[in-house]
């Protein structure tokens, strides 16, 4: 990775989705629009502030990047990810794809396709589903 891939505004807003740091997150622009798909609902919010305020209730507790992958593309990157981390001592995980738009070196779009938060009960689950299918 070159360093101004470490430094990039992809890899700023990476580290704030972990560190549960987004309000701080130096890396969008001011006009930046964030359209979520959530389970049952589709939004958009607006603007460095409004998005950082969601952002800040996403990603509350820090956590770690279970899977990351990070696809290059013309206008920005491709990320998908897996990101797990502790809420109130329970564990959680969520599953997201975004479509992250940069344009003179700020965040300007991400698009966001987001399974849903899951507690460790329902991760559980899920874990004894996949190893029945293998």
């Amino acid at each position: 990775m070159s360093d101004l891939e470490k430094n990039g505004p992809v890899e700023r807003y990476l580290a704030a989705i972990e560190a549960a740091a987004t309000t701080d997150c130096d890396a969008f622009g001011p006009e930046m629009i964030l359209d979520a798909t959530v389970p049952n609902w589709r939004y958009q919010v607006q603007g460095s502030t409004a998005v950082k305020a969601e952002l800040s209730r996403w990603y509350a507790d820090a956590g770690v990047f279970e899977e990351l992958k990070r696809t290059p593309l013309p206008t920005g990157e491709l990320v998908e990810f897996t990101l797990r981390w502790e809420e109130g001592g329970v564990p959680h995980a969520v599953h997201q794809a975004h479509l992250v738009e940069v344009t003179d070196g700020r965040i300007t779009k991400d698009q966001v396709w987001c399974g849903g938060r899951w507690p460790a009960t329902l991760l559980a689950e899920m874990a004894g589903v996949n190893s029945d299918a293998s």
